[in-house]
């Protein structure tokens, strides 16, 4: 889905995963979790700013296992206090826009679902990515952004129902 806010155009994506609330969450809590569903490899560490001394935590994605291509992004947000019941949510920047090379944020929530009659449930995962100016160049990089937002949701869901991860079927 593509709104307008006050702040500019955001794309916003949910996806329903039918497993452990728990198990959905930590997928995006540590570095094992995005293992199983987006980078090859990841690491979250924190690095000091050498002007201001503050400590910044930040993650970095391998694309692939030498780790020679690696996406490395201040994480803004890190919330995994409700770890255990199946809430987690991480913020960090991602890649610059077109237009002025500044971040733009992505934000991935996970929330259980309400449980079924049935013992059934699972978790609503929602990644929200902006905000995006409106200019032709930022939409373009915006539409081919929500393209492989989607793509990863899908193998998150796969990789957690399914078991079955499509990155070995389609290589990063």
């Amino acid at each position: 889905m593509v709104g307008r806010e006050d702040s500019g155009v955001w794309i916003t994506l949910k996806e329903e995963v039918h497993a452990a609330p728990g198990d959905v969450a930590a997928c995006i809590a540590n570095a094992v979790g995005f293992t199983r569903w987006i980078a090859v490899g990841c690491e979250f560490t924190e690095s000091s700013d050498s002007e201001s001394r503050a400590v910044q935590p930040t993650l970095a994605i391998a694309w692939d296992r030498e780790w020679d291509h690696v996406t490395r992004v201040r994480i803004l947000e890190h919330d995994t206090d409700g770890l255990a019941d199946g809430r987690a949510r991480i913020r960090f920047e991602w890649f610059p826009s077109p237009i002025d090379d500044t971040p733009v944020p992505i934000e991935i929530t996970v929330a259980p679902l309400a449980e079924q009659g049935d013992g059934t449930g699972g978790a609503r995962v929602i990644v929200r990515h902006g905000p995006f100016a409106e200019e032709t160049d930022n939409l373009l990089f915006m539409a081919d952004s929500a393209e492989s937002w989607r793509w990863y949701l899908c193998n998150l869901r796969s990789a957690l129902e399914a078991k079955h991860d499509m990155r070995a079927i389609r290589p990063l």
